[in-house]
């Protein structure tokens, strides 16, 4: 027979593995983007589909929050979402933001300049164009983050 005292020790025992065996809230991706804009709402789908969790925030003007972000002129697109104290910039596919998330690497934020077709938002049938996900360091400089080669079929 167990006395009150071990019941209550193996109680406050299993505490720390019942916490750990819940699983981690998924990081909240807010994304800023127009309301008429059909391309960042295939993107924001795209992102929902591979199970991140998306919180839209229509707005007529992105650029307050860019800005804010230190997204540099050059890296800008259509929409910026911030996760985690980074931002992702334009069509940025969904396995950059959690290899961004997993790596958590010393930068402001990821992008993909401009609007590449086949990135995700831009798929045009059967066309894929090459293109970079960009690292945007503190001091602003840029790199490849990833580099997706993607076969163009015309």
């Amino acid at each position: 027979m167990i006395d009150r005292r071990t019941m209550i020790g193996i109680s406050l025992a299993a505490i720390p593995a019942i916490a750990c065996s819940r699983p981690a809230k998924a990081a909240e991706v807010n994304v800023y983007k127009s309301p008429y804009c059909g391309c960042c709402g295939a993107w924001v789908d795209n992102l929902r589909m591979s199970g991140l969790n998306v919180v839209v925030h229509e707005m007529e003007d992105v650029t307050p929050i860019a800005n804010k972000a230190g997204v540099p002129a050059n890296a800008r697109s259509c929409h910026t979402a911030i996760v985690e104290g980074y931002f992702i910039e334009g069509h940025v596919p969904a396995s950059d933001v959690r290899k961004l998330l997993r790596e958590r690497p010393k930068a402001r934020g990821i992008a993909v300049p401009g609007m590449p077709v086949g990135s995700p938002g831009m798929e045009q049938g059967t066309r894929k164009d090459a293109f970079d996900t960009l690292i945007i360091g503190r001091d602003g400089s840029a790199g490849v983050f990833v580099r997706h080669s993607q076969t163009a079929s015309r």
